[in-house]
């Protein structure tokens, strides 16, 4: 089945897609903890900018990211590591600051794996930045949309909760991508410690309630559909030790009577056996059916920090590339484990290795 999302064509925008959020410097102790660290190791990442950069390095897509940064030397570090990324730097913002941060910084988040029983752990720094202050009139959307061009615009719920001026940035953002054509989607992305000191869950549903009447292609997990939008999946075990499939199939089919302008919705299936082990797959509506992504049982997790996005990413590609949403949240849910199984929260995986791993390939040694 093919599904008609209205794409813009092509040669009549200078990006495949574009995305819009925070990129942070994302400090990695490695096999340690952050709190015994001595060393660690540098990448970029961020929920939005994950996907973009997974579109362009791993799919091959042209793309651009809409964000900000202080425009120091940690700010031309992110912008480096952007490039080496593949994705176009020119959309970003600069915004002068003074020489300790008061004016604006850049955000930080340390991450540590975690292993066995260990859960993983993400400590952000990230109050007060760049893109945080950042307005509609700074990041210029109808040059972005209008002018330049864009087939698809992704953005997410963690950018959106990361100040009260940036709820109204995305909404704004998500509207003038609407009025020049392009194609939404958001990721619902909950994250409880950021809404709380601009309102919290009451906040989040207000935002993302709103957020949602101008959404295609709405994207979130259990909780991010609990959270944001008020879908309760009954039955289901609190622990996620096992999952209701049916009532997910019911929460998503939900969402798209709630919402009929939702041309697609996905939600990934995770069930956590361990830090290191999960069960893995997802789900997506569209046109009124629904499709299951191949399960991986028993995958062994290195970093399962950007596993979501890189489920994202491998969707919106499907869904660019052949329109069919069963072939889409394969490529989804391929993608998202192979992107478990390197560190980092950025994708290193090849679009071969994921047809491969889509049709069946092992993990035999290649030689």
């Amino acid at each position: 089945m093919s599904i008609d999302l209205g794409l813009k064509k092509k040669e009549e925008c200078k990006y495949d897609a574009v995305s819009l959020g925070e990129v942070m410097l994302r400090l990695d102790p490695g096999e340690g903890r952050i709190r015994t660290a001595r060393t660690f190791r540098a990448w970029e990442g961020g929920g939005e900018y994950n996907v973009i950069r997974g579109l362009r390095r791993c799919f091959g897509m042209n793309t651009g990211v809409i964000t900000s940064f202080a425009d120091n030397e940690m700010g031309k570090l992110m912008e480096d590591f952007i490039l080496q990324g593949g994705v176009d730097t020119s959309l970003i913002h600069w915004m002068k600051t003074d020489g300790i941060g008061r004016e604006c910084r850049n955000g930080l988040n340390f991450v540590e794996r975690g292993f066995g029983i260990r859960g993983a752990l993400s400590c952000s720094d990230r109050a007060n930045t760049a893109i945080s202050k950042a307005t509609a009139k700074d990041l210029d959307f109808d040059y972005i949309f209008g002018t330049l061009g864009a087939r698809w615009f992704h953005t997410g719920g963690i950018y959106a909760a990361l100040s009260e001026n940036t709820a109204d940035t995305v909404i704004e953002a998500i509207k003038t991508a609407k009025k020049y054509g392009t194609i939404v989607s958001y990721d619902l992305n909950y994250r409880a410690s950021m809404w709380s000191a601009i309102g919290g869950q009451k906040k989040a549903q207000e935002v993302n309630k709103e957020v949602a009447k101008y959404v295609d292609v709405m994207i979130g997990n259990e909780e991010d559909f609990t959270a944001c939008l008020g879908f309760e999946i009954e039955g289901n075990d609190e622990n996620l030790k096992e999952l209701n499939i049916d009532g997910y199939r019911k929460m998503i089919s939900n969402a798209a009577v709630t919402y009929p302008n939702f041309k697609v919705v996905a939600t990934t299936l995770r069930t956590v056996k361990t830090a290191t082990v999960n069960d893995w797959s997802a789900l997506t509506w569209a046109d009124g059916e629904i499709y299951k992504a191949n399960d991986y049982k028993g995958l062994e997790i290195m970093d399962r920090v950007g596993g979501g996005d890189s489920f994202a990413s491998g969707l919106i590609y499907g869904l660019m590339t052949t329109g069919d949403p069963g072939v889409s949240v394969n490529y989804g849910a391929a993608h998202g484990a192979l992107a478990m199984t390197t560190p980092g929260d950025t994708t290193m995986a090849s679009l071969s290795e994921v047809e491969g791993i889509m049709s069946g390939a092992g993990a035999r040694v290649k030689r």
